[in-house]
């Protein structure tokens, strides 16, 4: 059954936090186009359980007929503070990729519909580097440094790279010839500059759609760099049960509670791509507790009737099972195996020297060790006898 240009736009917003420019969007479907939107991440960290929100995204983009394509941005990870060394990048590249591909199979997506895309494919060519030249010479470092504030570490005497990166992003939209970006509320500073920016290279501007952020397990964002805010997608059920019974939730406060953010832009839309949407929580002598809504899983647990000591193993179970397929391609795979060493080597633990202990100079025999030894006279040649 074919959707009209409206249900189409119904589908590309749903659970998302915002749109930038929608009106863009609605006037390609109602030429009958099919939107192209790109999503980009930067191969720096290994990915975590919060890419599973873009996955989803785009399942419903191209459920909506859109045409998704997903850059691999290798250059962006090196410029992002040197978070990817260049001679990691190639292998952190093929992580990503083989990363990317197995979170859109486990919730049902086939990737034969997706273009990958590397971002040192053209964003070397000469046209391209020109681009960063002209946009470099029309924007201020303080515009820069805005629009990067929540995307690229910052420091004092921070490297010029960083300075580049939005620079960078923005002119993305225009090679990769797209109508609209996906990308989180961290990049939303970006997003504005990338309507402001194209216009003064006289490109057209895009529409952005705008996920919302999953608060990590710790409070606040989840982040790769981040260890206790996240869950990694090749950890195994019981690190995933271990992190999830540590993680922080409060009894009663649903604000930046990481397990309830992971039911509701994780654990609930993926059951309902497919084709069951709710979250079970089972309890002990009683009934289980089911939720199709998370309005109402919100109540419960601001009301108690709900509690961490239920909901962290329902969400544990919930998610294990989600990424069961991802860790068993990774478990059949030595190829990957082999790939995943290479792109974040365990770190060389230095050996510690052992110390010379100083015994002092007041125990028996240190005087005497302390004295030069005098040579002692030679012993005289004895006579011979011989006549």
């Amino acid at each position: 059954m074919s959707m009209s240009p409206e249900e189409r736009f119904d589908l590309i917003r749903e659970n998302l936090g915002e749109v930038l420019n929608p009106e863009l969007i609605e006037s390609i479907l109602k030429e009958g186009r099919n939107p192209r939107i790109y999503w980009g991440t930067a191969t720096t960290g290994r990915p975590h359980s919060g890419y599973f929100v873009a996955a989803l995204k785009i399942a419903q983009l191209l459920a909506a007929g859109c045409e998704v394509v997903i850059l691999l941005a290798d250059v962006h990870a090196f410029l992002d503070s040197m978070k990817a060394p260049l001679e990691l990048v190639e292998n952190r590249v093929k992580y990503y990729e083989k990363v990317i591909r197995a979170i859109l199979e486990a919730v049902g997506v086939s990737t034969d519909k997706l273009e990958f895309v590397l971002g040192s494919s053209y964003q070397r060519n000469s046209d391209y580097v020109m681009d960063v030249y002209r946009l470099a010479a029309l924007t201020s470092e303080h515009d820069c440094r805005k629009a990067g504030a929540e995307i690229v570490k910052q420091s004092t005497n921070a490297p010029m790279s960083g300075l580049l990166y939005p620079i960078l992003q923005v002119l993305d939209e225009e090679y990769l010839k797209v109508d609209a970006e996906l990308g989180g509320l961290d990049q939303r500073k970006l997003f504005v500059a990338a309507t402001e920016w194209l216009p003064k290279l006289g490109y057209r501007k895009r529409a952005h759609l705008i996920t919302p952020m999953v608060a990590g397990l710790s409070g606040g964002k989840m982040s790769s760099s981040v260890e206790d805010s996240k869950i990694d997608l090749l950890d195994p059920p019981e690190a995933v049960a271990k992190k999830i019974r540590k993680s922080e939730a409060a009894p009663k406060i649903v604000e930046n509670n990481g397990i309830i953010a992971m039911v509701e832009f994780v654990l609930l839309p993926a059951a309902g791509l497919a084709g069951k949407k709710e979250f079970r929580v089972e309890r002990r002598d009683a009934e289980p507790l089911i939720y199709t809504d998370i309005q109402q899983l919100k109540e419960d647990y601001a009301n108690d009737i709900l509690t961490p000591q239920f909901l962290k193993p329902a969400a544990a179970e919930a998610l294990t099972r989600l990424m069961a397929p991802i860790y068993d391609a990774y478990q059949a795979s030595p190829e990957w195996q082999e790939i995943t060493l290479k792109a974040y080597p365990p770190p060389v633990v230095q050996k510690k020297q052992k110390k010379v202990k100083d015994r002092g100079t007041r125990r028996p025999g240190a005087a005497q060790e302390q004295q030069p030894q005098q040579d002692l006279p030679e012993r005289p040649k004895e006579q011979s006898t011989e006549q």
